[in-house]
Parts: C-alpha cells; sequence; structure tokens
C-alpha cells in the first residue's frame, strides 16, 4: 500500500492529502484501475475530525476505492483557501491516475458534515473564475465525477449552521453569508450526488439535504437521497468503531448501511452511463 502524506501549500496555508492506495499485484490484474475517493472531514470549518478520515477510508478500501484524505485549511483560513486545496487535490489524483492505479474518470469528493459543504461548493463551482485564477490547466482536471454527501451543510438561510459559515467567511460572514448557500448555485454541470441524512439531526437539520437534493432534480442531475429516522449529528459510519463519549454516541444500525448504499449507487451509476 502507498501511504503518504502531500503538503499542498495553496494560498498561504497548508493542506495536507493522505494517500490509501493499493497496489497492484503482479499476482493479480496488473492494469486494474480503482475509483478513487477525496474524504473531507467535518468540523464546522473550526477543525477536521478524526471520526470522519481514517474510519471513512478503510471502509471505503473494502469497496474497492483507492482512498485520499484531506486535511484541508480551517479558520483563521477563509474562503477560498479549502476549495482551492480540494480542487487541487482532485486534480493531483487524477495527474498521478497511473502512478496511484486510478480510473481518472471515477473520482468521488466525498464530505461530512462541514466537509460535505466543502465537497458540495466543489460540485457546484468547479467551472468558476474563483478556482481558474489559483490553479492552472483545464477546469476539466479538478471536477469531480460524483459526490458523496453525508449530512452536509449546505444552506446559510434559516436551517444553517451559522457557525460553519462564520468560520468558513470570517470577517466577510455578513455580507457574504447568502452568496454561499449551494442549494441556489446548483447548475446542471454538477457532478451526480449520493446524499443521507437523519431526521434528528438538530444541529444541521435535514433540510440542507433536502433543499440540495430540490435543486439537483430541478436540473436533472443524478441524485440519490437517504434520510434515516433515527440518529443526530455526526454519526460517521454509526458503528461502535467511530462511536464517541460516555456514554457512547453515534452507533446507529438503521444508518450503518450508507456505506453499502453508496457503493451500490455508485457502481450502477457508471453502468447506467456506459449502457
Amino acid at each position: 500500500m502507498i501511504h503518504d502524506k502531500i503538503a499542498l501549500p495553496i494560498n498561504g496555508s497548508t493542506a495536507n492529502l493522505t494517500t490509501y492506495v493499493m497496489e497492484n499485484s503482479q499476482e493479480m490484474d496488473v492494469s486494474w484501475r480503482r475509483p478513487a475517493m477525496i474524504i473531507c472531514p467535518g468540523g464546522g470549518y473550526e477543525m477536521t475530525s478524526d471520526r470522519e478520515a481514517e474510519p471513512i477510508a478503510i471502509k471505503m478500501m473494502s469497496f474497492g476505492y483507492q482512498v485520499f484524505v484531506l486535511r484541508y485549511s480551517v479558520q483563521p483560513a477563509t474562503y477560498p483557501t479549502a476549495l482551492i486545496q480540494l480542487a487541487a487535490s482532485v486534480a493531483l489524483v487524477r495527474k498521478n491516475s497511473e502512478k496511484w492505479f486510478v480510473n481518472p474518470e471515477k473520482i468521488i469528493v466525498a464530505g461530512f458534515s462541514a466537509g460535505g459543504h466543502l465537497a458540495a461548493h466543489l460540485g457546484v463551482a468547479w467551472q468558476t473564475e474563483v478556482i481558474a485564477d489559483y490553479l492552472e490547466g483545464p477546469r476539466e482536471s479538478w471536477r469531480p465525477n460524483a459526490l458523496l454527501l453525508s449530512y452536509p451543510v449546505i444552506s446559510s438561510g434559516s436551517f444553517g449552521h451559522q457557525d460553519s459559515f462564520k468560520n468558513l467567511l470570517g470577517e466577510n460572514y455578513q455580507q457574504a453569508a447568502a452568496d454561499f448557500s449551494l442549494e441556489n448555485l446548483v447548475t446542471n454541470k454538477t457532478p451526480p450526488t449520493f446524499i443521507w441524512h437523519t431526521g434528528e439531526d438538530g444541529l444541521v437539520p435535514a433540510e440542507n439535504s433536502l433543499l440540495f437534493t430540490a435543486a439537483l432534480r430541478k436540473v436533472q442531475v443524478p441524485v440519490e437521497l437517504h434520510l434515516f429516522t433515527k440518529g443526530g449529528h455526526g454519526l460517521s459510519l454509526a458503528v461502535k468503531e467511530t462511536a464517541t463519549g460516555l456514554p457512547l454516541y453515534g452507533i446507529e444500525k438503521t444508518v450503518a448501511v450508507w456505506p453499502e448504499l453508496f457503493a451500490k449507487w455508485f457502481e450502477e451509476l457508471f453502468e447506467s452511463e456506459q449502457s
């Protein structure tokens, strides 16, 4: 396995991209190129959570993905630093697709909570000037082929997690927050998206996912939404391994199926595109 930490200095701040890359064996198919997933942990743009980093990477490796965990810059770094870091990460994985045994047309960006806002932001803004002003090369080089959004921060309106936007925007929060409500930025160039949320989420209400889903449907972008009845915010894998605190928080058996649901959706997505 190729397990490295790569520094990404962007806009005066440095992100770290950790690789979880399986090497091809001479005993098997040496030409195999796997889908890749870049994971953006949550943390309200204040930190990046360990619970939504390596445990997710290991789980996704079990489905055959090459995985990369992005520890993007958080406050006091502000927009567009993290967005540029994520775009640069996608471009880096695509550029090194042969080295890392990656199918360059199957790159997933996954985000949790505020990391979901970051992932979705790249999904709606990959073709815009704000990224092209910082990075070289064609804009398609940093375009995700699919999004995985887990209890994402989406809206800066009445359902918004305002602390995330305050950390993202700093002193520009008051005048700029409305511009970062991602349900209003969806176009038909937004990648196909898998979203899951819980109805009991009291920190980032499920309306965030519902608004983004409705926007995707309006422009006919493929989307699958799973709204689970039980469970609060930040469940990660929803199993004991990623539970936290005493008593343990974050174990929800009915929610723990989401990785398998995503993997099946992603497989069928590309089967339908190739048919």
